[in-house]
């Protein structure tokens, strides 16, 4: 049982019906109610809406896999290395509907602040170690998010200018403004880093994954004790060791004839923390909020300052 002793924290309200993470699940449920009595309610009007956007609802193109394998993917670096001899490290893409999906990207974000902002053993640690655990797992938060409301996405292929056309051509870089007809955003992010997106969404529609386990790794998720500078460390230390003990459970409880599903559900997490934030920021939001600091962003929506 996680236990905040050794630190400055609050004592420990959020241990209803003899878990810490029982206030994890219902922070998700809360959430999710919220949904369900407010279908028509638009989210709250925050930075990232500045620019209009579409009407358009995204799409979930994707299909669900009836089968997946437990043997664990190639790793980011891995990914990167294979692509060098092809130059596809230095491909870049974008969105093929940036108003639509960064619409939808932007209701993910604020559902998955509500969610953190409803785990009352998330609200009892110093707010210090609250920025840190924000700033630290918000992206991944939001990709798991996306995979759980199976917000899917199409890109398509930018044309990255050489250094010699910069240099003769007066670049961006140089000027500090984009071409004619090239909206903000629009140098795009590495094809590599977007295939690493997508392979872990395909890895998570695939497992098929619960409301209970996604609840249960967005707990592991957001309580990571691998930060510097936490005050809290061994009670989120504590708190991530209950969100992974809590799933194996489960999954051996609900799915006693797979003995793979849990070490699937440990991939899925691993090809999730191999995702750079800065990535996430310039692909999903980049087109809405242009050179505007994410982190900002984040702190006025989670704070309201």
């Amino acid at each position: 049982m996680a236990s905040l002793d050794g630190c400055r924290c609050r004592g420990a309200s959020g241990r209803a019906n003899g878990s810490i993470l029982y206030s994890i699940l219902k922070s998700d449920s809360l959430a999710a109610a919220e949904e369900l009595q407010h279908p028509q309610q638009q989210p709250p009007q925050h930075p990232l809406q500045k620019t209009p956007l579409s009407t358009s609802s995204s799409s979930s193109s994707s299909s669900t896999s009836t089968s997946s394998s437990a043997a664990a993917p190639a790793s980011l670096q891995e990914l990167r290395q294979q692509a060098c001899s092809c130059g596809s490290t230095r491909r870049r893409g974008v969105l093929r509907s940036p108003q639509v999906t960064c619409k939808a990207a932007s209701a993910v974000l604020v559902k998955t602040l509500r969610f953190v902002k409803n785990v009352p053993c998330f609200r009892e640690l110093p707010e210090d170690d609250q920025l840190l655990l924000i700033r630290s797992g918000w992206a991944p938060l939001l990709v798991l998010g996306l995979a759980q409301d199976r917000v899917d996405f199409d890109t398509t292929e930018t044309v990255e200018p050489s250094m010699l056309q910069r240099i003769l051509t007066g670049g961006p870089e140089r000027h500090g403004e984009l071409p004619a007809g090239q909206s903000r955003g629009a140098a795009g992010v590495s094809v590599v880093d977007i295939e690493a997106i997508r392979a872990f969404l395909k890895k998570c529609w695939s497992v098929d994954i619960s409301t209970k386990e996604y609840a249960y790794l967005k707990g592991a998720v957001l309580f990571n004790p691998d930060l510097e500078g936490l005050r809290c460390l061994h009670y989120i230390q504590s708190l991530r060791r209950e969100a992974h003990q809590a799933l194996n459970e489960h999954v051996k409880l609900i799915h006693r004839e797979d003995n793979t599903r849990f070490a699937k559900l440990l991939i899925a997490l691993s090809m999730l923390r191999a995702i750079s934030p800065p990535v996430v920021a310039q692909l999903f939001f980049r087109p809405v909020i242009g050179s505007v600091n994410i982190e900002e962003v984040l702190m006025e929506m989670f704070y309201g300052k």
